[in-house]
This record gives C-alpha cells, sequence and structure tokens, in this order.
C-alpha cells in the first residue's frame, strides 16, 4: 500500500478548476517530482494535501488517514511536512526560534535536542547563525531553513514545493544534494520544482502535470529521455 495516494483530485479556485481529477502516489522511502509549467497546479496540489486549500472531490490518503476529512494542524502530527514555496520563515525570529517553532507538535525535549543536532549536522550554517534573525540570512540559507524547519517535526513524508527557486546555480546544487541525502536517511520526498532536469536527476518516479492534468508519468529517467518532456521542460 502507497503512503500516501491521491485519487480523482479535484480543487477548483471559484469557478475555475485548478485540478482536473489528477491521481498519483507516493511509496515510502521514495523520492517523486512534480514537474509542469508555472500555473499547472503543482503548488495548489502540494496545498490541497497539507490541507491549505479545500478539495471539492476526491480522496487524499495518508497511511490510511483520509486527509480531507483531517483539519490541517493536525496533519503535521501524522508526520507530514510542508517546505512552501518562498520560504516562509519567520523573518523577525532567530534562526533557533524558528526551527524549535518547527518542532511544535512535539513534546519530549531530549528527542527535540536529538533534532537539533541532527539539523545543525546537516546545515552547519545554522549552527553558526542560530541566534542571527532570520531575515538577514541569504536566500539559500532562508531556503535551509525552511527544510531545517520541517524537518524539526520528524517527518515520514517531507513536500518542498519549489525549493529552488530564486537561488544561485552553486546553492541549487547544494540544496539538491540536501534531498537527496534527507531521503537516504529514510524520510520520503514530495518534490514540486520548476527546474525539471534537477528534479528528474534526483527522483524515483515523477508525474508532469499540465493544467490540472496528468499527462505523463513514470520512472524519472525514463522521463529523463523522453522527446516531449526534453522539449517542453529540460530545454532541449
Amino acid at each position: 500500500m502507497a503512503m500516501l495516494e491521491v485519487k480523482d483530485l479535484q480543487v477548483y479556485y471559484g469557478m475555475i478548476q485548478a485540478i482536473k481529477g489528477i491521481s498519483f502516489e507516493v511509496n515510502a522511502g521514495e523520492v517523486i517530482a512534480l514537474i509542469g509549467a508555472n500555473g499547472a497546479g503543482k503548488t495548489t496540489t502540494l496545498h490541497t494535501i497539507t490541507g491549505l486549500v479545500p478539495a471539492k472531490a476526491g480522496s487524499i490518503v495518508f497511511e490510511g488517514v483520509d486527509l480531507l476529512k483531517t483539519p490541517a494542524h493536525k496533519i503535521v502530527s501524522l508526520g507530514m511536512a510542508h517546505v512552501p514555496e518562498g520560504r516562509r520563515i519567520f523573518q523577525q525570529l532567530t534562526v533557533y526560534e524558528n526551527l524549535k517553532l518547527g518542532a511544535y507538535t512535539r513534546k519530549n525535549k531530549q528527542e527535540i535536542q536529538e533534532s537539533f543536532a541532527r539539523v545543525y549536522k546537516r546545515f552547519p550554517r545554522l549552527e553558526e547563525r542560530k541566534n542571527q534573525v532570520a531575515g538577514t540570512l541569504s536566500g539559500g540559507e532562508q531556503q535551509m531553513l525552511a527544510m531545517g524547519r520541517a524537518l524539526m517535526s520528524h517527518p515520514k513524508i517531507i513536500l518542498m514545493d519549489e525549493p529552488s527557486m530564486g537561488l544561485s546555480p552553486i546553492f541549487v546544487s547544494e540544496i539538491f544534494d540536501i534531498i537527496r541525502e534527507i531521503s537516504e536517511s529514510g524520510t520520503t520526498v514530495l518534490l514540486v520544482e520548476q527546474n525539471a532536469k534537477k528534479a528528474l536527476s534526483i527522483a524515483d518516479r515523477a508525474y508532469v502535470l499540465e493544467t490540472g492534468n496528468i499527462v505523463l508519468s513514470g520512472d524519472a529517467k525514463d522521463l529523463m529521455n523522453d522527446d516531449s518532456v526534453k522539449k517542453a521542460y529540460l530545454g532541449e
């Protein structure tokens, strides 16, 4: 059974249908990429999974729990974390305070300390700047903080929305290395990304979204060699 199963999902913004009955699944341990042009419905899909946008029809089941019947604030404690587009860190708070907020669903102080240690090990720069106000970090560091904050909830699955957006090429490579490491350490990843080449290079499987429909899906390596994908998304 899949860890996350989306079936016949339909989402509307007013009269406009943004998601037109898509179905896909994510198995434990996989990196799954959702790729597609701007406005294809990628972010809407993530927002619907994490309860930020209501669905009109369909189902989203995470480890046997129907997320469409679960309040958004309870979804985090089920083991799902969301790194939103544009990072959405708390600009006025310090790096340490941002990370601590990521663990708000957890009560065991010892485990929270262990999570801090793990996050600092993965992101040494965050430890160096733990007392710095988050709004003064560079874009790449803010992205690391958003990822670190999500990891503080000790999620089973992490949803990442455009993690490379607006970053310099060197930071983009670093962020994708980190996503690979997060996956290798046992966290499942659902990745929405405009940089299709990078996304396909680290994903196991991928789904291609076009105007609210899934038009292609399969093994990420196969999609990388697919002529229509090359032409539309890989700039070839």
